[in-house]
């Protein structure tokens, strides 16, 4: 694989993340919907302040991306809004990078927690393992939120002074103090 570059949305990534996301066939027309939305206030109104939106370049292609942003009315909480990573390149650690390079940011940002929304369908299994195995826990789970038999799962990660990571020169990642 050629090397992965995580660098700030542009309006000409548009297409390729929704090609993305339907590709994934995992969301909805309606989530996906909402994530053009959200796109487009990023590269639309810049000096918003609701939505971070990084991708992940691969050899001059978008392999991936984040989108994330300050909870409102909260005390440095952040939401972790959306990660999707072309389903041909998944297992090569995009996904793991873009959510290691969100912690951060919101980190360094002043963040001291991060809250991820999830459904408890099947097609979502893989996304609830991602974030388990990420260490993110299960804050609480809303029976029959999205619809009968469907919950909203709510992941958090609390930050804490030890929580930076960076990368070393062997592409993977290890904790540093703050």
């Amino acid at each position: 694989m050629k090397e992965v570059r995580i660098r700030k949305m542009e309006k000409t990534d548009r297409p390729d993340i929704l090609r993305i996301l339907r590709k994934t066939e995992v969301f909805s027309r309606d989530e996906i919907k909402i994530a053009a939305e959200l796109m487009d206030s990023f590269v639309g109104k810049k000096k918003q302040k609701d939505y971070i939106i990084h991708v992940a370049d691969a050899g001059g292609k978008t392999a991936g991306y984040v989108c994330f942003g300050p909870t409102p009315c909260t005390d440095n909480t952040y939401d972790i809004y959306w990660i999707a990573v072309d389903p041909d390149l998944h297992g090569l650690g995009i996904g793991s990078r873009l959510l290691a390079f969100a912690e951060n940011k919101i980190s360094a940002l002043g963040g001291k927690m991060i809250v991820v929304e999830t459904s408890s369908t099947s097609r979502y299994r893989n996304t609830r393992r991602f974030y388990l195995a990420k260490q993110y826990k299960v804050g609480a789970i809303i029976k029959d939120f999205y619809r009968k038999r469907d919950n909203k799962i709510i992941f958090i990660k609390r930050i804490t002074k030890n929580f930076r990571k960076r990368e070393n020169s062997h592409g993977k990642m290890e904790k540093t103090a703050a």
